[in-house]
């Protein structure tokens, strides 16, 4: 094992062991002395110290996989929608999250660790990004499309550990119908005052100033019919634009209290249009 690998293994381990208390590090210097530096501080996230965790094809094995007991935030879009290519700028890492060369494709979700931005010898894991497979591929068959509503709804409804989700849009085309039956399945949860759903209208740099500018009013406009709370910004890759504002509402989101693991529950029957 290499050991960056190995170091982050071990911190995810430590975290199984030593539950954190969930105090951002802002707060630190206002601890008694004898509490300054101990494991009670919630330090922010170095999303540059990702490394795969592990991957789960089916939502039944979800509760047996090896994670630590840490706040995920999610990344889910329609194929094509630039959502690998945000968690890479993201975690500053070219080829962490993979796009299949076929749409539809990838059907598992990837988790990948993040380690904290305590000093060096106490760093540990603190969070995961999970990378959900893309949706809104016409060519899928119907037992795929099944597959996907049970897997990636199930989480989305489900999972107890996950306290948001970036929703990427190309910007050329946001809000279809398939993201609103995406976010129909976020809405379901019964935690959403404490849950954080941000839109990020990718490849912005491929059209005009108006356009930009509808596409962020219509976005807007969805976000705030939403039962939760909802935030929205337009991004490019190309120029990177907009990378600052996704790594603050991504730290954002996986900052606050712990939450106890339950069992994922089986998602409801799929609508009859699949997202997929």
């Amino acid at each position: 094992m290499a050991p960056r690998a190995a170091s982050l293994a071990a911190a995810a381990a430590g975290a199984h062991a030593d539950p954190l208390c969930w105090r951002h590090s802002s707060d630190e210097r206002r601890a008694p002395p004898e509490n300054r530096g101990n494991c009670n501080v919630f330090h922010s996230p170095r999303f540059e110290s990702a490394e795969f965790a592990t991957s789960v094809a089916e939502l039944a094995a979800l509760n047996e996989a090896s994670l630590a007991l840490l706040p995920e935030l999610a990344f889910v879009g329609r194929s094509n929608a630039g959502k690998s290519t945000a968690i890479n700028l993201l975690t500053q890492r070219r080829r962490l999250a993979f796009s299949s060369k076929t749409p539809g494709r990838t059907q598992m979700l990837n988790f990948f660790a993040v380690l904290d931005d305590a000093p060096l010898a106490q760093r540990r894991a603190c969070a995961y990004l999970v990378d959900l497979p893309g949706y809104g591929y016409a060519k899928t068959d119907a037992q795929t499309r099944e597959r996907w509503d049970g897997l990636v709804g199930g989480y989305l409804l489900g999972r107890r550990m996950l306290r948001g989700v970036v929703l990427v849009m190309d910007a050329r085309r946001p809000c279809l119908p398939a993201d609103e039956e995406l976010v129909a399945w976020i809405c379901g949860r019964d935690d959403l005052e404490h849950f954080r759903l941000h839109m990020l209208l990718s490849k912005a740099d491929q059209i005009g100033t108006m356009a930009r500018r509808a596409a962020l009013a219509q976005a807007e406009s969805w976000a705030e019919a939403l039962p939760l709370a909802a935030s929205v910004q337009l991004y490019s890759a190309l120029d990177r634009s907009g990378l600052d504002e996704l790594r603050e509402a991504a730290a954002q989101m996986l900052e606050g209290g712990p939450v106890e693991e339950e069992s994922t529950p089986s998602p409801p029957p799929p609508a009859a249009d699949s997202l997929i």
